[in-house]
């Protein structure tokens, strides 16, 4: 049996506690330096022109009213995933990050890397002041996750075994070095990684599953995964959904909040009806992302 996903954001609240949850732990959300995020939206702005379809951000709001939505929505953590485009931005956005951590306390401090000379560094400098949660991009940033540069830095990860929420599947654009090859050959070095492969790898589902199950820490996350949005151009085989529940301690919540073109109450509505019982339900919307962000 899976309880019928709520219908609107408002309905979020009730929806958790009938599953007997405490909350939503959703890993997959974007907090950025305000005039980064401006620069982002309108890039979705244009989407037509740049992803060939229409993507008007639903929650294109002020920051303390993005903080408060989440928080009414469920989050007892909030991450602030900041990703760079190019060498000389991860210091500075992991130094905002920690900042952001600090000035509002139920939000994750946050950080981020990019393969470039004292990666290592910079990154175990976040680690050490108390980053819990890593973002990568490989399509934004034009980088391959096997980069030399970024082995020492890996090797701490896997260390540290702090999760890192890696898009490196195809869509929604392709890129030199997306999908699921460069992902596998960073494993085979450091298989200890605590991965977390953002939107289930789409549209590579099968081959991240195929990682998801031969590596012990390696997760998948579900943002956008189900929805009507998604569905229309990259949609869950049925033979895939019925692998998804087989995985069931795998599979993370994520959202991709506030960047998304419908309301947040639909993404838990879409997971719903992928109708793979209510125990399902109950580890990715809090007990997968719980144990991975240290909040059970």
């Amino acid at each position: 049996m899976t309880t019928p996903g709520p219908v609107t954001d408002a309905d979020i609240p009730a929806y958790v506690a009938a599953l007997g949850l405490p909350g939503l732990a959703d890993i997959h959300v974007h907090f950025l330096p305000e005039p980064m995020l401006r620069k982002v939206w309108a890039y979705f702005a244009d989407a037509e022109a740049n992803y060939g379809r229409a993507w008007p951000i639903h929650y294109e709001l002020p920051e303390q009213e993005r903080l408060r939505l989440v928080r009414s929505f469920g989050l007892k953590a909030i991450p602030a995933l900041t990703y760079p485009h190019k060498p000389g931005m991860a210091r500075w956005l992991n130094e905002w990050g920690a900042q952001f951590a600090a000035r509002e306390p139920d939000v994750i401090p946050c950080a981020t890397l990019y393969p470039e000379p004292g990666v290592a560094d910079y990154l175990g400098d976040a680690l050490a002041a108390g980053a819990r949660l890593i973002k990568m991009h490989v399509q934004v940033g034009g980088y391959s996750p096997d980069d030399p540069l970024l082995d020492d830095a890996w090797g701490l990860l896997a260390d540290t075994r702090v999760p890192v929420v890696l898009h490196a599947g195809s869509a929604p654009l392709p890129g030199e070095f997306t999908g699921p090859a460069p992902v596998a050959r960073v494993l085979q070095r450091h298989p200890d990684l605590a991965l977390v492969i953002a939107h289930l790898g789409m549209p590579e589902y099968d081959a991240f599953a195929d990682l998801a199950e031969r590596f012990e820490r390696v997760h998948l996350d579900t943002t956008m995964n189900g929805t009507d949005f998604t569905e229309a151009v990259a949609p869950l085989p049925p033979a895939y959904i019925r692998r998804l529940g087989t995985l069931g301690d795998k599979v993370v919540l994520g959202s991709d909040f506030p960047n998304i073109p419908y309301p947040y109450a639909h993404q838990l509505q879409a997971l719903a009806r992928l109708d793979l019982g209510d125990e399902w339900m109950r580890k990715v919307l809090w007990h997968n992302g719980a144990r991975l962000l240290g909040l059970d």
